[in-house]
């Protein structure tokens, strides 16, 4: 057994943070827009101190050996064999998985459709994408402006390269991200920033956000600051889920938990192993 930096999936290199010790259970975490597997990095050491190995996956997109250009190389079931390659590469048939934003809708996909391989699911901020999908009538709406703004083609990533990407900046700042400049500095490349928008555009691709019923353990952290994901949506997640179910909520903090409340998300996700963990 040895560490993955890294592996290729059809032609696609990928880049992988691989930390704790090599023989623990392990725990696949996925990243959301606009960063990268860094953004785990303080949350990584508390799994990893308790005995869980953790593979922090720069996603297809942000990997830079991984960033088709085509807006279908994005669905959601090239996303999910994406991270199934990952556990493959480990050599671990089941895992658990933990997933901020848009890693958080692959995690609640991938526990949907492959149950067999998911051993727990933690998503963060992000819900069931059913749950998400019904808010919409309400004012879920309103906050997922951005969503519908991202489907323009071209004009979305000359907007964040403007000014040395001074609008990514600010609408960045807006959601309460505390050190924006990482991001911005992804998005003011073009392959990059055409590859993250292409997430959003991928949205209309059919079944890419039917992830179906959750028979797996569940944790779903939400934060009541986050300015994209609201209350109703959130608490509906709840209705999508079969299996084992815990909702948690953190108070006063942004959309941007892992670094905002690292040591908080580090106990809940290390408490919803810990009971769904044998051995």
């Amino acid at each position: 057994m040895s560490r993955v930096t890294g592996f290729v999936r059809e032609g696609l290199a990928f880049t992988v943070r691989d930390d704790g010790p090599i023989d623990g259970p392990v725990v696949i975490a996925l990243h959301g827009f606009p960063q990268t597997a860094a953004c785990w990095s303080s949350v990584t050491p508390s799994l990893a101190d308790a005995g869980f190995r953790v593979l922090a996956l720069d996603q297809r997109g942000y990997s830079a050996g991984a960033q088709p250009q085509d807006v279908r190389s994005y669905a959601m079931a090239e996303l999910a064999a994406d991270v199934l390659a990952l556990a493959d590469a480990a050599g671990t048939a089941r895992f658990h998985l933990l997933g901020h934003d848009w890693g958080a809708a692959v995690a609640w996909w991938l526990a949907g459709h492959r149950p067999d391989r998911v051993a727990t699911l933690t998503a963060v901020s992000v819900p069931h994408p059913a749950a998400l999908r019904r808010a919409l009538v309400g004012g879920q709406l309103l906050r997922s402006w951005y969503i519908g703004a991202f489907q323009l083609p071209g004009l979305p990533e000359r907007l964040l390269r403007a000014r040395g990407g001074a609008f990514a900046r600010r609408l960045l700042r807006g959601t309460g991200m505390r050190d924006p400049e990482p991001a911005v500095r992804l998005l003011r490349d073009p392959l990059t920033a055409t590859a993250a928008l292409n997430w959003y555009r991928a949205i209309r691709l059919r079944g890419q956000l039917d992830a179906g019923g959750i028979r797996v353990p569940t944790l779903y952290v939400w934060s009541d600051g986050d300015t994209a994901l609201g209350r109703r949506a959130a608490e509906g997640a709840a209705d999508f889920v079969t299996g084992p179910y815990r909702f948690e909520v953190l108070a006063d903090a942004s959309h941007w938990i892992p670094e905002e409340r690292p040591t908080e998300l580090a106990r809940l996700v290390l408490d919803h192993l810990r009971e769904h963990t044998t051995g």
